[in-house]
Formats: structure tokens, C-alpha cells, sequence
């Protein structure tokens, strides 16, 4: 192999053996992907019971007035700082121990009533939301809770339950998305007492404050079968420990409070009691870790979506243009009616997968990063046409709006918060990577060996009788009707949005089997084609949990019908996004241009459209 084949052999060898690869529950998201649309997955709604949302209302009320009286948001933003009262008064309500269960001194609370609280602190406070995030969604306590021993649980938990800060370091310069590349080592002391850190971590949200870390290390090769295998531990590093320094703050575009930065470790000595899971299954568990941790993005983006529907409510009813309100001019009116139905749908699909980590008994990877994926990109989208709407108010600061006197909302605020959404655990990109791994395992794992040029030909033998047995079959049923009609307790006037749901699964099924009949191997190579098929089936699982929670009497809900005139509306807009994909990946020629040129910006054949310019980094010299 030359270098740069054997480097990505081990990248990809490392991020298989990573990956969970058994399905031991069903998914509806990977159903979906193979043309199945199962109703009983999607549309019998998980709902919050009684009890455990009493517990949610009684929180969120404390909450709420804290956030209220106490959380200057413009001031966090402007100052790059949330106060250490602030910090002390969220320990104090519990806010920092909600995931944790209360035999080691946290709330306990659910994954549904923690959702609710990120959100409601983030449609207030983005920085402050993300201390929290940070610390219970993939800092130490939930890989403790689900990978730590006993031991580790009774030693750790009581410790962040009262309030120790906790942070998550995975990423390096070098190394985003790729682990392989990883440099940060931990080897064991002669006396095997020990482990010894040493490397630099990027980017570590909570890492400049924290007092605990889980921290991810190349620890030494293993053999496995006659090969090297690559082996990334993760361990429990005390914020404190000698040989921990703190190198940068990073600053950013958003969340300008958080507490980012550069942490190097030099001769760190860990107890070999912090190693988490065991060695070579960091990645296993940092993987396992943002299943969970990626339902708290939705949740944000949900919170941040419905202040944007409540400005843009008050802004459109009240700024008159030409005679009218401006929310009654059609332009206007068109973004309004996409907000609301879109709020409603981030609300739905956040609602629907933190439901079912809640109920359990269902695989929820997919369903997660669809969560992710569709949650950040549409949030996004609702800060955008409520800058819009806004217009050059939408622009202008907070503190300039209020200093002369006007109603300050903080949409240039919100509009930078939420950009992050789409980048942080997991960029949209890599969602759609991710997804459509988990997509397609079901085909490789029956015809992987064929498509595969390194597998031997007896296992392209093996694979090819099998596949031979399976797919006519499976084909066929893809462009058969789909038996069986639409639950009853669906609305009439969604009931079509779930036949074109089922219709454009088996569609996508049919289109992803092409796609690999044709490319084989080089299929990994087509993201763009890949971040298609994606998409259609991100916006397909959107529909279907959006008329379902359209079709789910909730509390609080009204009865006028609205739940259902937001969700038609939704799913309109979505099945025209659908169709155009379809539209582009039968085509390609998206993907083929954007090749040729892509090679043409690499190789400088474009270099005559960068001149005229100062260039922006005083280093960029050539």
C-alpha cells in the first residue's frame, strides 16, 4: 500500500471496529432507509407521563424565574463571561446534576424533562445552555453511568452532583471527524500503577473550568489476527492534576461565554482505576456517548426556534409598511407560516427521539443523528428568516437597540448562537456520513464482500449466494404497493403525507441499491450523491414524527386544530425538499461539476478569481 492508502485503511478499519454493529432493537430511521415504513414504530407517539412531567413543570418554573431575575444574556455575551454567581446559583436549583440519578445525589430527572430544561435555558442563554450540555451530555457523568464500574459511579458521580464541572476531550489540531491520527498517547507506568498522559486537545468545552474530563488517548497497539489494531482508551483526568495546562481560550462567532480552549497534558499520571471500559474502547464509548448526547442539540435548537417564532409573532403584528402590518403582507406572511411549522417540527422530532430514549426498546442511532442533522440545519434556517423579517433591527445589537430605545430583541444574538448547532457534535456533514454508514449496513452486511475489492474470493463467493437469495425478493417488494392503509387515529388531513412517506421510502430503497450497483466500492467516495439519499430520508423521518406528534393529544395542547394545520404545512414544504433531491440524485450533475471544479480549486486552475484582494491571514503568503 502506498501511505496514503495504508492511512486510510487504518482510519477506516478504526471507525468500523468503533461503531456499534449489531442492531439489537429496531430503528425506524434504518427501516425507513430499506424502503420498510413500520407505523408502529413512528406513529404511536412517545408521550411524557403524568408524574414524571409534573416533576418537569416543577423544575422548569424554578428554573425559568432564575433565568429570568438572575441571567443577564446580553451581558454574558458581551463580557464573554457567565458570572460565577450565575454558575453557583444553576448548582445550587440542581441544573448541573439532572441526568444524575439520585442514589449518588442528583435530580434523576428523564431525558424528556432535561431536554426541556436545555431548552428553555437556551432559548434564553445560549453560552449558559452549553456549560450545561457540555457537562452532562458528553462530559463525565454519562459515559461514567453507562461504561464506568461501581466504583468509578460511587467515587465520581457524588462529586459532580454537587457541582464539579465537567468537560469531554476528543478533538486535536490534527484530528477532527479522523481519530486515527490521534497523537495524544497514555502509556502505563514500570510499575503499572499508573497511566501517563501526554499530548494537546482542541476545542475541549468546559475543559479551561473543569474540575473532571473524560479524556481520549492512543494507548499502545494491540495484535489482532496477525494485524496491528490502533487502540484509543478513554480516561477520567482530574482538571487539577499536575501536568494539566491550559494553553488557549478560543473565541468564536457564538456562545462567546463558553469556556473553550487548549489543554496540553504533560506527564500526566492517571490511577489506573480511571481507565473507562477498558482499554481500546474509547472510541466505542465516545461514539455511544453522542447517540445520547446529540438529543440535546434538538432540544436546544427547539428552544432558540420558538423565541424566533415569539419575536417574529410581535414584530410582524406591529411594524406597519404601506398601510398594513407587515406580517399581513404575503412575502411576510409566507416566512411566518414557515417558522411555525418548522418550530413545530423540530419540536416533533426532538419530542419523538428523546421519547424513545426514554421508553426504551428501540435502537436510536439514526434516529438521533437524523434529530441532529434536521434540527440544526432547520434552526438554522429559522434564525436566518427571522434576521429577515427583522430586517436592520435583525442586525443591530441588543445593547444598541435597548440604548435607544427600542424593543431589543436579541435576534443578531441568536442568529450567531445557533450557527454552532450545525458544526459542534458531529458537523452536518459528517451526520450525513454517519447516517448513511448506518444505511447501508444492512447491504454490506449481505453483499458487503462483493463491492469490496480486498475480501477474498471466497467470501465473495459466500457473499454472492447469499445475495443472490435475498434480493430478488427484497427488490421486487420495493416496487410492489405497500398493503395495509393508514392507522386510524391520524387526521384525514395528514393522511397523505404518511402514504407519500411510505411511497418515497421504498423509492430511496430502490435509488441507494442502484447507487451502490453502479459505484460498488467507490460509493463511499460520493457524499454528495450520499448526503442526497441522506437528506431524503432525514426529511422523510421528520414527516413521519411530526404527524404523529400532529396525531398525539399531549398536555397543554389545544383542540382547534392548529397541531394539524402546523404539521400539513410542514410536510408540504418538505415533500417539495423531497422531490427536488430525488431530482438531484438521479441527475448527478451536482455532484460530477462540483468534482471537476473542486479539482480545478485544488490544483490552482482557478487562482485568477482570488486576485484583487488583501489577503485576509497576515501568514498567507505564497
Amino acid at each position: 500500500m502506498s501511505p496514503k492508502t495504508a492511512a486510510e485503511e487504518h482510519a477506516r478499519e478504526l471507525a468500523e471496529s468503533s461503531r456499534q454493529s449489531e442492531w439489537s432493537h429496531p430503528s425506524f430511521g434504518a427501516e425507513l432507509f430499506m424502503g420498510n415504513f413500520r407505523p408502529d414504530l413512528v406513529l404511536d407517539f412517545p408521550h411524557q407521563d403524568a408524574e414524571d412531567r409534573e416533576i418537569g413543570d416543577r423544575f422548569l418554573e424554578k428554573l425559568g424565574e432564575f433565568l429570568k431575575d438572575q441571567v443577564d444574556a446580553d451581558e454574558i455575551d458581551r463580557n464573554l463571561k457567565v458570572p460565577d454567581e450565575v454558575i453557583q446559583g444553576l448548582v445550587d436549583l440542581g441544573a448541573f446534576s439532572m441526568k444524575i440519578p439520585k442514589e449518588y445525589g442528583g435530580l434523576g430527572m428523564s431525558q424528556i424533562n432535561y431536554n426541556r430544561a436545555v431548552a428553555l435555558v437556551a432559548s434564553h442563554c445560549a453560552s449558559t445552555a452549553v456549560w450545561l450540555s457540555a457537562h452532562q451530555s458528553i462530559g463525565v457523568p454519562q459515559p461514567i453511568l453507562h461504561f464506568g464500574t461501581e466504583e468509578q459511579k460511587n467515587h465520581f458521580l457524588p462529586r459532580l452532583a454537587k457541582g464539579a464541572i465537567s468537560g469531554f476531550a476528543l478533538t486535536e489540531a490534527g484530528v477532527g471527524s479522523d481519530p486515527a491520527n490521534m497523537n495524544t498517547t497514555a502509556v502505563l507506568s514500570e510499575d503499572g500503577t499508573e497511566w501517563i498522559l501526554n499530548g494537546e486537545k482542541l476545542w475541549c468545552t468546559n475543559g479551561l473550568i473543569a474540575e473532571l474530563l473524560i479524556v481520549m488517548a492512543k494507548t499502545p497497539s494491540k495484535m489482532v489476527k496477525g494485524r496491528e489494531r490502533k487502540q484509543i482508551s478513554a480516561f477520567i483526568v482530574e482538571g487539577k492534576a499536575p501536568g494539566f495546562e491550559v494553553t488557549h481560550r478560543c473565541e468564536f462567532l457564538g456562545i462567546r461565554a463558553i469556556e473553550n480552549g487548549i489543554i496540553r497534558f504533560n506527564n500526566l499520571r492517571i490511577p489506573v482505576g480511571n481507565l473507562l471500559g477498558g482499554e481500546g474502547r474509547g472510541l466505542k464509548i465516545a461514539l455511544a456517548t453522542l447517540n445520547t448526547g446529540r438529543l440535546t442539540l434538538p432540544a436546544a435548537g427547539a428552544g432558540a426556534s420558538r423565541q424566533c417564532l415569539r419575536i417574529t409573532r410581535k414584530w410582524s403584528g406591529t411594524r406597519i409598511q404601506w398601510g398594513l402590518p407587515i406580517g399581513k403582507h404575503e412575502a411576510v406572511g409566507s416566512q411566518l407560516a414557515w417558522i411555525a411549522s418548522h418550530t413545530y417540527a423540530i419540536d416533533a422530532v426532538s419530542g419523538f427521539a428523546s421519547g424513545l430514549a426514554v421508553r426504551g426498546g428501540a435502537d436510536i442511532r439514526v434516529e438521533a443523528a437524523c434529530a441532529k442533522l434536521f434540527c440544526s440545519e432547520i434552526g438554522v434556517a429559522i434564525a436566518e428568516k427571522t434576521m429577515k423579517i427583522r430586517a436592520g433591527r435583525g442586525y443591530e445589537t441588543e445593547k444598541s437597540l435597548r440604548e435607544r430605545g427600542e424593543m431589543s430583541f436579541p435576534v443578531e444574538r441568536i442568529y450567531r448562537d445557533m450557527r454552532i448547532n450545525t458544526i459542534v457534535e458531529g458537523t452536518s456533514e459528517i451526520m450525513r456520513l454517519f447516517i448513511a454508514r448506518e444505511a447501508l449496513d444492512p447491504h454490506l452486511s449481505k453483499a458487503g464482500a462483493l463491492i469490496d475489492p480486498r475480501s477474498p474470493m471466497s467470501e465473495k463467493l459466500r457473499s454472492l449466494a447469499g445475495a443472490a437469495a435475498w434480493y430478488p425478493g427484497w427488490y421486487l417488494s420495493r416496487w410492489l404497493p405497500s398493503l395495509g392503509g393508514v392507522p386510524r387515529h391520524i387526521p384525514h388531513e395528514l393522511c397523505g403525507h404518511i402514504r407519500f412517506v411510505r411511497r418515497s421510502a421504498k423509492r430511496l430503497a430502490r435509488a441507494l441499491f442502484h447507487a451502490m450497483a453502479t459505484h460498488a466500492g467507490g460509493l463511499e467516495r460520493r457524499q454528495v450523491l450520499l448526503g442526497l439519499f441522506v437528506d431524503i430520508g432525514t426529511e422523510l423521518f421528520a414527516m413521519s414524527a411530526t404527524v404523529s406528534r400532529a396525531a398525539s393529544r399531549q398536555p397543554g395542547d389545544p383542540d382547534d386544530g392548529s397541531n394539524v394545520e402546523l404539521a400539513d404545512h410542514f410536510c408540504r414544504c418538505a415533500t417539495a425538499r423531497v422531490q427536488e433531491s430525488f431530482r438531484a440524485a438521479a441527475s448527478d450533475r451536482i455532484g460530477s461539476a462540483g468534482r471537476r471544479i473542486s479539482k480545478g480549486v485544488m490544483n490552482g486552475r482557478y487562482g485568477w478569481l482570488e486576485e484583487g484582494i488583501v489577503p485576509a491571514c497576515p501568514d498567507d503568503n505564497d
